[in-house]
């Protein structure tokens, strides 16, 4: 398995070298000429000036430095103990799940994780890259299977950490504020605190440098040299994440660092072992101060216009699509859409089946549920009573849940990768980021102009990823990988915001979460009004859905215009994202399973398929907003994370499948 980065010259070292230096004292000496002074006048005057100085600015410079090395030496061990090049906290899951174990510890013991919010983070960092090499193991530590399990325990650690927050209120607010990466401070405590595990990572890396060179080789070549191959990667991994984690438990997620590092240096000529474990940290401790600098230097008064770590995940999504050609995978998810385990004989009889099975589910979500002496069956007066609750909230879940299911459809045919799906394309994140950007132009906007923005965004975002993946031929790990990029950056928008803990950061949250509890008339007419508007052109449209998968080629030699076919169903499926987003949130991977549902109960052609996934979406997701409500009675837990927590680990069963795996030439 191959996947370091293409060679290049070192033309560019002694420029790197002067520049980044050079931009951090520059950025440095302007933060302290305009930092804002508490006006002259007398002594207590200079004395808090003095204050504010050594206590703030300068701990948090030193702390920047600090954990921006921690971050690239943690980067660049991961890297290269798993030949690598886009292994990083952020994209393993370890920054997810060490902030899943923070929030759950200082949501339910606050005052225990004062004494051991490190072992937290790192016990939750090192069961989340656990899972995920878990996942990969089979594949070889493929990189791309790798990024997609990183993807999803991600996801699923985010989710359980935003049920977590809103469960706890305002206090568990501010740890989303905490997580989203400050570097603000009031002493020397966090650089005490952080600067000897540098030291002593530091050090252990040094003693790694001769195995982390032989794990270089293949997995024989490295035992013919007598390294125990198995520990020795355990403990690098180790020690990768304890410094990941480190930083995680004193400042919070800094996104993207640890990924940012390496690349930097092997750009500007760094290309053995050791020298990227000297270049990597430096390059690491520069950028994030000077990312550091200009978020308070771009910020109104002394106030940081974003915590450091959402403007450092910015960098993520466009160096993830500038790796894209270094990373070459042994294994990828299957061209062609996979193979019904079964074909039907009666697919007609099997979706008359499938809608009276869709029949009873809505029934029983509108009739049956908990109450105080156990559960009931409502009928007649009761009914009628909690009519006017259930109906909208069931009818908002199905119609999201059915365009979810559509929209995914088209993105497996458009793209002929039966693992595409909108949250998996970052089409979900995208519509985050339109939504994002009206939050911060107007304010609080309506319902329409919400709406109109997060389809522009989930459109660019599905154009976007076309557009890079066309230039590889719609190779699939590289159109997943397209789609982690973009999703990233569109997330870092929405992280920027949230951040600053006002009331749009509260309306972003409640998004993200996916909660149908105040769904009314707006939101079920809007469901069931674009269900049929945006679906009804689809039976028009099968013959470009049956031919697209087969590529650009043959589909051109068909006769089938397939830039005009491609963003025409582009617009369908991005419109249908945004507005099923806009009502249960980004993070129900419904898009994902509804075809594979389909797929696997045997339907096979397009239009056999799309009715299904239409009734498959809409059921599961239904059935996910009554188990939301039941599951912890009388407490609720919001339908995109509930559907997240169902869409996730089927997605791990999907990768782990042979089925979908063919080897990649």
């Amino acid at each position: 398995m191959v996947s370091r980065a293409k060679p290049v010259g070192n033309a560019g070292t002694p420029v790197f070298a002067i520049l980044l230096p050079v931009l951090c004292i520059a950025a440095f000496a302007l933060l302290i000429v305009k930092r804002p002074e508490v006006p002259q006048g007398d002594a207590d005057a200079a004395m808090l000036n003095g204050v504010l100085l050594w206590n703030s600015i300068m701990p948090r410079a030193m702390l920047a430095l600090i954990a921006g090395a921690a971050l690239g030496l943690s980067g660049t061990l991961l890297q290269r103990v798993l030949r690598n090049p886009i292994a990083d906290a952020s994209t393993l899951g370890i920054a997810s799940g060490a902030e899943l174990a923070m929030t759950a510890a200082m949501g339910f013991s606050p005052l225990l994780i004062g004494f051991s919010r490190e072992i937290a983070a790192f016990g939750g960092g090192l069961a989340a890259v656990a899972i995920v090499l878990a996942l990969s193991w089979r594949r070889g530590l493929d990189p791309v299977t790798i990024a997609l399990s990183g993807l999803i325990v991600s996801l699923i650690a985010s989710a359980l950490s935003v049920t977590l927050i809103l469960s706890r209120g305002e206090y568990a607010m501010s740890i989303h504020i905490w997580g989203a990466g400050s570097l603000s401070q009031q002493d020397w405590n966090g650089v005490l605190s952080l600067a000897p595990r540098l030291a002593l990572g530091f050090a252990a890396a040094l003693l790694l440098v001769r195995p982390l060179r032989i794990l270089a080789l293949d997995d024989s070549g490295a035992r013919s040299l007598g390294l125990a191959l198995h520990s020795t990667r355990l403990a690098i991994v180790a020690l990768a994440v304890w410094l990941a984690a480190s930083v995680t438990a004193e400042v919070g997620v800094i996104g993207f660092v640890g990924l940012a590092a390496p690349a930097i240096a092997r750009f500007a000529g760094a290309r053995s072992t050791g020298k990227l474990m000297l270049t990597a940290p430096l390059t690491g401790a520069g950028l994030l101060f000077l990312t550091d600098c200009l978020t308070q230097i771009l910020g109104p008064g002394f106030t940081d216009l974003a915590p450091t770590g959402a403007a450092t995940a910015l960098l993520g999504g466009p160096l993830l699509l500038c790796l894209l050609p270094s990373v070459h995978s042994v294994s990828a998810v299957a061209a062609q859409s996979t193979a019904a385990l079964n074909r039907l004989t009666k697919p007609l009889l099997a979706l008359g089946a499938l809608f009276t099975s869709f029949a009873l589910i809505f029934a029983v979500v509108l009739t049956l549920g908990p109450a105080e002496d156990g559960w009931h069956i409502a009928t007649g007066s009761l009914f009628s009573d909690l009519l006017p609750f259930r109906l909208p909230r069931t009818i908002v879940a199905a119609g999201a849940g059915a365009m979810l299911a559509a929209a995914g459809f088209i993105m497996q045919r458009v793209t002929g990768n039966p693992i595409a799906g909108p949250e998996v394309l970052g089409v979900s994140s995208g519509a985050g980021a339109g939504l994002t950007v009206a939050l911060f132009l107007f304010g609080f906007p309506s319902p329409i102009i919400m709406l109109l923005a997060m389809a522009l965004g989930a459109l660019a975002a599905f154009l976007a990823m076309i557009a890079i993946s066309a230039r590889t031929q719609f190779s699939p790990e590289r159109m997943l990988l397209a789609g982690v990029g973009i999703g990233a950056f569109a997330m870092a928008i929405v992280t920027m915001v949230l951040a600053q803990g006002d009331m749009r950061g509260y309306i972003l949250l409640t998004w993200l979460s996916g909660s149908t509890n105040r769904a009314g008339a707006f939101e079920a007419w809007t469901a069931i009004v674009s269900l049929v508007v945006l679906t009804a052109p689809l039976p028009f449209l099968s013959r470009w859905l049956t031919i697209l998968p087969l590529g650009a080629g043959p589909s051109r030699a068909i006769g089938l215009h397939v830039g005009a076919s491609r963003l025409a169903l582009a617009v369908l499926a991005a419109l249908m994202t945004a507005i099923a987003s806009f009502l249960v949130g980004p993070l129900s991977l419904t898009g994902l399973i509804a075809p594979h549902l389909a797929r696997l109960a045997g339907f096979r052609a397009p239009g056999q398929q799309l009715t299904a996934s239409l009734l498959f979406g809409a059921g599961v997701l239904m059935a996910a907003d009554w188990l939301s409500r039941v599951v912890i009675y009388p407490y609720q837990v919001p339908v995109g994370l509930f559907a997240a927590l169902i869409g996730g680990p089927y997605l791990i069963w999907l990768l782990s499948r042979k089925e979908v795996r063919q080897r990649c030439g």
